[in-house]
């Protein structure tokens, strides 16, 4: 149903959670939820009696209604990737916001995750031209202003960081098999080169058909293509500096 998060889903991400988090950790966030919203857990304490981690997160998870699901995981997310990036953690929170943000509340909608926003701004200290146009299209999106214009900016700090990453003047169309030979390059695996390249041929066509016009850019999936585009650029620096 489109009001629920389906069970594989849940279990999908609890596997993956699981493997980045501690079992205190996964009892203290869903805990938490539980207090604020009178959620009756199987697994409220740690030590649990589930027999591991990933069968504890997904039978909490299932104790609560999709809108809180989403919240938890996201966090969980959130919380995991602050310790470094992790290809399966990335490409589970782009599932969840692709296939289940209308579960985001009216707070969440539109805010941008800011430890992620603050990290890439650190990022491309390196880079003050692209950094700007980040922090442009930053500032403009959190004041619900020039929602063509956010786009524009964040496309052009994107195109302009791989142009000084790999040294050229290219489009970013034109940037994408480059862009999964430098994450091989430097130490990334094939699979994640190959969802690289997917993701930024998509957000490319994606820009093309909606940025156009100013009004055919639909709100709700402003906050999702900044955060992915973020999360590109992040990334991209990360394993710059390494060279």
């Amino acid at each position: 149903m489109l009001g629920e998060i389906s069970t594989v889903f849940v279990s999908h991400a609890a596997d993956i959670l699981a493997e980045q988090l501690s079992g205190s950790e996964i009892i203290k966030f869903t805990a938490a939820y539980a207090v604020d919203y009178g959620v009756e857990l199987p697994h409220p304490t740690y030590p649990f009696t589930a027999p591991n981690k990933r069968t504890a997160l997904f039978q909490n998870l299932k104790a609560f209604p999709p809108q809180r699901q989403y919240q938890i995981i996201r966090e969980l997310c959130e919380h995991a990737t602050s310790r470094g990036d992790s290809p399966r953690i990335i490409d589970l929170k782009i599932k969840l916001l692709a296939q289940y943000g209308h579960l985001a509340s009216e707070n969440e909608a539109g805010k941008l995750d800011p430890s992620l926003v603050v990290e890439v701004r650190h990022w491309l200290d390196v880079y003050p031209k692209v950094q700007k146009l980040y922090n442009e299209a930053i500032q403009k999106h959190e004041h619900g202003l020039f929602r063509r214009n956010s786009l524009d900016d964040l496309r052009l700090a994107l195109e302009k960081l791989t142009q000084n990453l790999f040294c050229n003047g290219k489009s970013l169309e034109n940037q994408i098999s480059a862009i999964g030979g430098f994450i091989k390059a430097n130490g990334g695996s094939k699979e994640l080169a190959n969802m690289f390249e997917k993701l930024v041929d998509y957000f490319t066509k994606y820009q093309n058909t909606y940025v156009k016009h100013d009004d055919a850019v639909p709100g709700a999936e402003m906050e999702f293509v900044i955060e992915i585009t973020s999360s590109f650029m992040k990334h991209l620096v990360r394993l710059g500096s390494k060279t």
